[in-house]
Parts: C-alpha cells; sequence; structure tokens
C-alpha cells in the first residue's frame, strides 16, 4: 500500500483524527442496474428514518463539524461529503451518478456517515500525508471553482494537496483510465468503527468493479 501517515500539524489541533484505506485494482465502469438500485433502496432507508435537522446531530458527523470548527473552518459552508451527500437525499436530490467507483465512495459514505475521498494511485506521489491547509492554500475542485483549503483538513503528497473530506481537486479524480485506487475513510470521532466498513468495501469493489489485490489499513 502507498505510504499514508497523519502529521502532527493535524494530530495535535485534533487528536481523533483517523484514516481507513483501502487499496485496489478496479475496472472503472459505468455503474451496473443492481448497484444504482442497491444505492436507491439506501436513499430510501435514510429518507424514511431522517429529517434535515437530525442530520448534525449524528454522531458522526457532529465529530467532524466540532473538528472543523477546531481548525478554523465553517463546517456549515464547508460540509463534508458525506453530510453533503445525506443532505442531498433528505431534500429529494438524489445522487449523481459518475462511473461504479464514484458510486461505490458515495454508498460507502452513506452508509457508515464517514467522509470518503476515492484517488486514482497513478496520479499519486507518495508519500502521502493527512494535514491542514495552509494560509492562501487553493486548488480547483471536481466541477468546481478554486477552492480555498486553508485550515481544511486535506491530503496531501510530494507534489501537493489532492483531497479533502469536503471535496477533491481534479489531480487524482476517478476517470475510467484510472485501474488502481486508493480509498480513505476520514474519522473525526474518538471512538471509530471504520475497521466494520472494510468488508463492506471490499464486497462492492469485488461484486461491481472486479476488486482485486485489495489491502486495508487503519491510520491513526
Amino acid at each position: 500500500m502507498i505510504d499514508v501517515s497523519i502529521d502532527d500539524k493535524l494530530k495535535e489541533r485534533w487528536p481523533n483524527a483517523k484514516l481507513g484505506c483501502i487499496q485496489a485494482k478496479v475496472a472503472v465502469n459505468k455503474s451496473s442496474e443492481k448497484l444504482i438500485n442497491e444505492i436507491n433502496e439506501f436513499c430510501d432507508t435514510i429518507n424514511q428514518s431522517l429529517k434535515v435537522e437530525d442530520i448534525t446531530k449524528l454522531d458522526k458527523i457532529k465529530d467532524a463539524r466540532n473538528a472543523y470548527k477546531e481548525l478554523g473552518k465553517n463546517p456549515s459552508r464547508y460540509r463534508t461529503s458525506s453530510e453533503a451527500l445525506v443532505r442531498r437525499i433528505i431534500q429529494g436530490k438524489g445522487l449523481y451518478t459518475i462511473n461504479n467507483i464514484v458510486e461505490i465512495n458515495n454508498l460507502i459514505s452513506i452508509k457508515s456517515l464517514y467522509p470518503v475521498g476515492t484517488y486514482n494511485v497513478s496520479k499519486l506521489h507518495s508519500p502521502v500525508c493527512f494535514t491542514v491547509g495552509d494560509e492562501g492554500e487553493q486548488y480547483k475542485g471536481i466541477g468546481k471553482e478554486l477552492i480555498n483549503i486553508e485550515n481544511l483538513p486535506i491530503l496531501s503528497d510530494s507534489v501537493g494537496k489532492f483531497g479533502s473530506p469536503t471535496s477533491d481537486s481534479e489531480r487524482a479524480m476517478i476517470t475510467e483510465d484510472a485501474n488502481e485506487i486508493l480509498i480513505c475513510i476520514f474519522s473525526f470521532s474518538q471512538e471509530s468503527d471504520i475497521e466494520e466498513y472494510f468488508g463492506y468495501a471490499k464486497e462492492l469493489l469485488k461484486e461491481y468493479a472486479d476488486g482485486k489485490d485489495i489491502e486495508t489499513k487503519i491510520i491513526k
């Protein structure tokens, strides 16, 4: 597995920060009807069990919001991807469909309530570090304008910053030419159950993306 760590800059400000990393060889394709149905069924479950006002009371989302506040980032303006996805579902907007890997990423996120990011390993330059964005830093988000990543919990490699629990940059985004991926499950909670979702992620990758050589690791 690619070398991944969490630096002191983040740990000193939020000691509970953790990563669950999954690296695998995959085939990127259009999502199957079965995968889309699995996502839609779980979206229905969320709709039946939650209201918008409940979202920020969920422990994992609340912990992430508190971490953002501690780092100096407004969690209502810079929502974690898990919060944003659940919010879209409850508001009846549904989830975008991009490709099987993006859909698997989003399904893990809405099931676990952790923000999840998935990256093309061939576009990364080891080592990877989970850190905090520096003053004045920006990058171009996927389908977005420049994102202010100052004080944002952020993934960085030897080339620069590329991903966060809020929004990823275009550099390592998943396109059809990707054949090896790194999934990062971001946790800001003292009590973390990331490992419980490793098995689920493996099942999804094997069934829907021809996943092979799957490795997992918790980074604390």
